[in-house]
């Protein structure tokens, strides 16, 4: 789109002249013959969005026909640039316009050709200028945005991927709040981490958050951890024994991989949380809990709450907000400070001074981990424990592993085919295929992983997905 100029001058051949020279230079023109008619009209096209690039503005103009006068406006032309026409003898005066503002001055009589270089320069400057500006007020939010971030506290969540930030997000607007809370993620993801930083946020904080993993109980022992019981309810039982559902009073229970708890135990726990009270195993004595639930699973509860393997009224109560966890292979970028935070507290913990190699941390973030973040700080922590030196190396994951994988891990290289008698473009597209192929199989057909391992953006390899029909 042209550049839009303001004209404002007295003298109304001259307009004519200066609008037909600039009309075909491929600017557009309206002129105005008096400081107040300019001024309006620069006003109005500002309010209809259609501001101008460029003001040329006599300095004599009516009804006072005063520089001063004129001098004394042209900062009212908010941040356009002004070029100021004099006559030969002014330029005192064009000087003290260009100290007030005004962004040059020409002599008149003007000079067709070095009024269009002039104002050429002009535009291009202030354009220049403007993007400066743009970029400095991003730069600015950028730094305003990641101050706040790191403002924030991290929870005990490493990383700075949107889904991190997203759940420390979460967590800093519910800890307050008294609503269940129900953490749905892959195993490894940090599913405990997150509840006891709710736990943490809360008013309960000073009272016992107790985490109770459903899983790892026997069913026919649950009942009796959770509910405690009294002296002779079954065999052995030799003393009153407090159950973990008191021990969490007026505190934070977490019930880890709920999804494993049986019906039967399930029925019982919808009762609790419905009435808020409980009877110990063998005991007539209804006791009565105040605690906060959070409970965490990696099974897809509602396919469970279809099968019938999970009750859906207990779902519903458990529910209230969902906090998704997301596996490590789809926030990759979270990888690096991962290591360096592992390694970190590890040197802390053992008053060492390790440091890992280049190849180490390209091999942990190329490796995909279904174990999530409880497999990648194992395997760091074991590669730290048998490490020789101050640095960790490849050597150290290959011991680890047992095999080459590290090393193809680094490279990714692949083999390259044999020489054929097919032609060479056949052939490129052959390799492009197996190469896509492989980096698809590898990162669990996960594009935006698969393109990174190729060193294409996404779309790229949308794009020869498509061209090759691999899909």
């Amino acid at each position: 789109m042209s550049a839009r100029i303001l004209l404002v001058d007295d003298e109304v051949a001259f307009c004519e002249l200066c609008s037909l020279w600039l009309q075909q230079a491929g600017y557009q023109v309206e002129t105005c013959f008096t400081l107040t008619d300019g001024l309006e009209a620069f006003q109005q096209a500002k309010n209809k969005q259609q501001a101008f690039d460029l003001i040329i503005h006599d300095l004599a103009l009516p009804p006072t026909f005063r520089p001063e006068d004129t001098l004394a406006k042209l900062d009212l032309y908010q941040g356009v640039p002004v070029l100021v026409l004099t006559g030969h003898d002014d330029r005192v005066l064009a000087i003290k316009a260009i100290e007030m503002g005004a962004w040059d001055f020409i002599n008149k009589p003007v000079d067709p050709e070095l009024l269009k270089i002039i104002i050429a320069r002009a535009l291009d400057k202030h354009s220049l200028l403007k993007q400066v500006s743009q970029l400095e007020h991003e730069l600015e939010q950028s730094q305003l945005e990641q101050n706040q971030l790191n403002s924030l506290p991290n929870f005990g969540l490493i990383g700075n991927s949107p889904a991190i930030q997203n759940t420390r997000e979460l967590i800093q607007r519910i800890s307050a709040t008294q609503v269940p809370v129900f953490i749905q993620g892959p195993s490894g993801t940090g599913k405990e981490i997150i509840a006891n930083a709710i736990h943490q946020g809360s008013d309960r904080n000073n009272n016992p958050f107790i985490s109770v993993h459903c899983g790892a109980i026997p069913a026919d022992l649950l009942e009796s951890e959770l509910f405690g019981y009294k002296k002779g309810a079954f065999t052995g039982a030799e003393k009153d024994r407090k159950g973990l559902l008191a021990t969490a009073d007026g505190g934070t229970l977490f019930l880890d991989e709920i999804g494993e708890m049986p019906l039967a135990m399930q029925v019982k726990l919808l009762r609790v949380l419905q009435e808020g009270n409980y009877y110990p195993l063998g005991s007539r004595e209804l006791e009565s809990i105040d605690i906060r639930l959070i409970s965490a699973t990696n099974r897809d509860v509602p396919a469970a709450v279809r099968s019938g393997d999970f009750r859906e009224d207990l779902y519903y109560r458990i529910k209230g907000l969902t906090i998704s966890t997301t596996c490590l292979d789809e926030r990759k970028e979270d990888i690096t400070p991962l290591v360096n935070y592992f390694i970190n507290l590890y040197n802390q913990k053992y008053k060492t001074e390790l440091s890992i190699h280049k190849d180490v941390c390209q091999w942990f973030f190329n490796t995909p981990w279904p174990g999530n973040v409880r497999e990648l700080k194992n395997t760091l922590e074991s590669a730290a424990a048998i490490c020789l030196k101050n640095e960790i190396s490849i050597q150290e994951i290959q011991l680890i592993r047992g095999d080459d994988s590290a090393t193809n891990h680094i490279t990714q290289k692949t083999n390259i085919p044999e020489l054929s008698n097919q032609p060479l473009e056949e052939q490129v597209q052959a390799l492009e295929i197996r190469l896509i192929k492989r980096a698809l199989s590898q990162h669990q057909d996960n594009k935006t992983h698969s393109a990174q391992a190729l060193g294409i953006t996404r779309q790229g390899l949308i794009n020869k997905i498509k061209r090759y029909q691999l899909e």
